[in-house]
C-alpha cells in the first residue's frame, strides 16, 4: 500500500480492494449480518433486507446515453438486483459546488426521477451539501437503497437445487462450482468508451454511447427462468475484474471464450486506438450471469428476449483444472486474464 490514496485506490481493481479490507472492513466489518460487509458482495443483507449505497463522481456529469442522474440512480438499483433482491427505494444525498448550475442541476434530478419510474422505485430521503467553489468538482451523488427477497428469486433457488447443492439464500460471488456457465447480457466496453471520448474529445461518441439503465426488470426475467447461482455488473475494472472477483471468492477457475464476447467495433477500434483492453472498460447495463448448465441456454434466451439483453452471449464456463480466469483466444490459444489494477479510465462512475 502506498502512503496515500491515490486515484488508482477508487477505480474498481486490485488497488480498490485492498483498500477496502486493509482499512475499510478492518475498521467497519464484523457485523455478523446474514451477508457482511466484510463479503464485499454488490449488496449486503440484514434480516432479509438487501442493503447497498454508492457515490457517483462521474466527469463530465453529461455524457452520450446519459448523465449522473441516470447513472446514480441505475448503480443503485443495479446492486440490489443482482445479489436477488427486489429494489424498494433509495435515498439520494447531493454534495454541490457552490456556483454550480441550477438548470444543470434540475436536469440531472428529472433524469433521475425518469430513471426511478423505468426501475419502479423512488427517492424517499436524502441530503443536500454546499461546498466552496473549488472544493469540489461539480457535484457528487450519493444513492443508497434497500430490497426484499422476491417469490422469483425463490423460485430460482428451487430450480438451481434440483441440479445441484445450493445453500446460500442469496446470489452470492461465492456460489460459483465448476461446470457452470458465464453468461453476459451484451456488449461490453461501452460505457467506458463513451466517458472516455467526451471527457477527451476522440470523436467516438459518434459511434458509442453508455449503456447505462437499471437492470432489475432484466434480471427479473432471467430469474422466473431458474438456475442462478450468481451475478455482477461489470462495471469499474469491467469484466475482467468481475470474473476474477468470482474466481477468487468461489475458489474456481473460469475459462473464457475469447470469440463469444460482444463488443462492439467502435469499442474495439478505441480501445486498440489507446491501447487498453475492452475487458476492463466499465460497463453500467450489463450483467454477468452464472447459471448451472442445464439451464443455461433457457436463461440465454430469456436475457434475448428482453430489450436490455438483446446481444446476450454465452461466454465459457467454470473448471476446477485452474484458478483465476483464463481466455481461449480467437487464434486457438490461451492466456491469463488478470485482475486489473483499476479501471484504465478514472473517475467512470
Amino acid at each position: 500500500m502506498t502512503e496515500r490514496v491515490t486515484m488508482a485506490h477508487g477505480a474498481g481493481g486490485t488497488a480498490m480492494r485492498e483498500l477496502i479490507r486493509e482499512f475499510v472492513v478492518k475498521e467497519l466489518g464484523g457485523s455478523g449480518a446474514e451477508v457482511p460487509l466484510e463479503a464485499l458482495d454488490d449488496s449486503s443483507v440484514v434480516e432479509g433486507i438487501a442493503i447497498h449505497s454508492d457515490s457517483s463522481t462521474v466527469k463530465p456529469l453529461f455524457f452520450p446515453g446519459g448523465d449522473i442522474g441516470r447513472l446514480a440512480v441505475s448503480g443503485t438499483v443495479n446492486d440490489l438486483a443482482v445479489i436477488g433482491a427486489r429494489p424498494l427505494a433509495l435515498t439520494c444525498g447531493l454534495i454541490l459546488e457552490e456556483g454550480f448550475p441550477l438548470e444543470d442541476l434540475r436536469r440531472i434530478l428529472r433524469s433521475a426521477s425518469e430513471t426511478c419510474r423505468e426501475a419502479g422505485v423512488h427517492i424517499l430521503a436524502g441530503d443536500t451539501k454546499v461546498m466552496e467553489r473549488g472544493a469540489l468538482d461539480q457535484m457528487v451523488i450519493n444513492t443508497s437503497g434497500i430490497g426484499v427477497r422476491g417469490e422469483e428469486l425463490e423460485r430460482n433457488l428451487r430450480e438451481v437445487r434440483r441440479y445441484r447443492e445450493m445453500r446460500s439464500r442469496w446470489l452470492l460471488d461465492s456460489n460459483l462450482r465448476p461446470g457452470d456457465k458465464i453468461l453476459v447480457s451484451g456488449t461490453v466496453g461501452d460505457h467506458g468508451v463513451a466517458i472516455l471520448s467526451a471527457r477527451e474529445g476522440y470523436g467516438f461518441e459518434t459511434e458509442v454511447r453508455s449503456d447505462v439503465a437499471p437492470l432489475n426488470g432484466l434480471i427479473r426475467e432471467a430469474l422466473e427462468v431458474g438456475g442462478i447461482v450468481a451475478m455482477k455488473d461489470p462495471t469499474r475494472g469491467g469484466l475482467a475484474n468481475a470474473l476474477n472477483e468470482w474466481s477468487e471468492k468461489s475458489g474456481v477457475g473460469i475459462l473464457l471464450h475469447e470469440d463469444r464476447i460482444p463488443i462492439r467495433e467502435g469499442v474495439r477500434a478505441a480501445c486498440e486506438m489507446l491501447g487498453v483492453d475492452p475487458l476492463e472498460m466499465a460497463n453500467e447495463g450489463k450483467v454477468v450471469v452464472g447459471v448451472v448448465a442445464q439451464k443455461a441456454e433457457e436463461v440465454l434466451e430469456a436475457l434475448r428476449a428482453h430489450r436490455l439483453g438483446r446481444e446476450a452471449e454465452l461466454i465459457g464456463e467454470v473448471t476446477d483444472e485452474f484458478r483465476g480466469v483464463v481466455m481461449e483466444t480467437s487464434p486457438g490459444g490461451r492466456r491469463i486474464l488478470p485482475p486489473p489494477y483499476g479501471d484504465p479510465v478514472p473517475r467512470i462512475c
